[in-house]
């Protein structure tokens, strides 16, 4: 089982390499894209990368007592780190509203490259891409989960005035 030490540094050692170009939808359901990019602590230039897709459902308005946070598809350290969040955000007076997380199916690879060479090759492609829903994330290796969950929590907070206004623009909201 990880730690509060562990949840600490694998946030503080997550970062979004390529920030997809769209939020999480007001009113519908969001599909992102992931490459999540880590270092092997054992061994020199390997990298692995995580591909995948998480799911966040339309947020939800959800009274004060609810507890109504599913982190449906995550491992244990996945659903540890979503307990240990939910108790954090009980200490912080703001607007809550709440999302099922459901991450899909996982491929990874060990590609035997340094690792910038692989963000850079991976960003490229990205963007060339054109898929607005695409992210690469640099995350920790044994805590990855936590490092995709970050990206989530992230893309909550950037989507909060967008969702904020959206709801109140339908009356939904005072």
């Amino acid at each position: 089982m990880h730690s509060e030490f562990d949840f600490q540094y694998a946030l503080e050692n997550t970062r979004v390499i390529h920030e997809p170009d769209r939020r999480i939808d007001t009113f519908g359901s969001t599909q992102f894209e992931f490459h999540l990019v880590s270092e092997l602590m054992d061994s020199v230039g390997v990298t692995r990368v995580r591909q995948g897709r998480i799911d966040a459902q339309k947020p939800l308005i959800l009274k004060p007592n609810s507890d109504d946070w599913d982190f449906e598809g995550f491992g244990p350290q996945g659903t540890a780190f979503g307990e240990w969040m939910k108790d954090q955000i009980k200490h912080i007076a703001v607007l809550r509203y709440g999302f099922q997380f459901k991450r899909g199916d996982v491929n990874e690879e060990l590609v035997h490259e340094p690792f910038q060479a692989v963000c850079d090759r991976l960003v490229g492609e990205t963007i060339s891409s054109g898929n607005p829903m695409r992210v690469v994330i640099q995350g920790v290796d044994d805590t990855w989960e936590i490092s995709l969950l970050k990206f989530t929590f992230e893309m909550i907070e950037k989507s909060h005035n967008i969702n904020l206004f959206d709801f109140k623009r339908r009356g939904l909201l005072g």
